[in-house]
């Protein structure tokens, strides 16, 4: 039995919780990474799954945002899944990442549309376990429309289907899938939908089922969620106290046979 810590982050391009977006300065970026390398210091997960971060845009320093992290908590494994390109005046270049303590062995992106600022995606990587192949899905959905979200959703499922076909052989595991899922207020549509959906394959478990999440200071919504499939054992799951973002990151730890 192997123990495994998986946190799901969304850190809201480093501006900490300023809301407008271009806003923060340089020197407020870099020190908002460095609070942030080192809350996962402290926390100490494995793999790192993270959401609205950049790697080279105007609006957050032009500096790459994951290199900085990797360097200040001290991964060894690192890896870009962009969702959002824009060249110009105005340059931007963020989406999804990884960071990882173990070997990185396999990546895909898949970008669900083609805008150019508020695209969403998601990052594929298999991480290598001492031979054990653990698949994790980082996802990131639309915020306000449910119709983008299922049909995001959709794309994500038809991408497993195909996936499973081809690389089911190889995993210790079935994928993890974790991220920001911009559940609305009213209705938790988006994770309703994707466990129903994968309750086909197997016996998904939702983590966490209480608490909130967003905004950070005072939240009042549940938006970041860790499926896990019941190969993962023993499972411990905490929605972690913080304010370098305006989401609180969601960590789980659980072990793999």
């Amino acid at each position: 039995m192997q123990r495994v810590r998986l946190l799901t982050f969304n850190i809201a391009h480093a501006r900490g919780l300023n809301p407008i977006q271009g806003l923060t300065s340089l020197r407020k970026l870099r020190l908002n990474l460095r609070k942030i390398a080192r809350l996962l210091d402290q926390l100490k997960p494995d793999i790192v799954a993270l959401q609205e971060i950049d790697e080279c845009s105007r609006w957050a320093g032009n500096f790459d945002h994951l290199d900085y992290l990797r360097l200040h908590a001290g991964y060894p494994h690192a890896v870009f899944g962009i969702n959002t390109r824009r060249q110009g005046l105005i340059n931007l270049c963020y989406g999804n990442a990884f960071l990882s303590r173990h070997p990185i062995a396999a990546t895909e992106t898949v970008v669900f549309g083609q805008r150019s600022v508020g695209e969403k995606g998601f990052l594929f990587a298999e991480f290598d376990l001492g031979g054990r192949l653990i698949p994790v899905v980082n996802l990131h959905l639309h915020f306000s429309s449910r119709e983008h979200r299922i049909r995001q959703l959709g794309r994500l499922l038809a991408w497993l289907r195909d996936q499973q076909r081809s690389r089911r052989a190889h995993w210790h595991v079935p994928p993890l899938i974790c991220g920001d899922f911009n559940n609305p207020g009213t209705s938790p549509d988006a994770t309703a939908a994707l466990l129903s959906h994968l309750s086909d394959y197997h016996d998904y478990v939702l983590h966490p089922v209480k608490g909130r999440t967003f905004p950070s200071p005072l939240p009042s919504r549940l938006l970041d969620f860790v499926f896990l499939p019941p190969a993962c054992l023993s499972v411990r799951s905490e929605i972690v106290r913080s304010f370098v973002s305006d989401h609180r990151p969601v960590l789980v730890d659980f072990h793999v046979a």
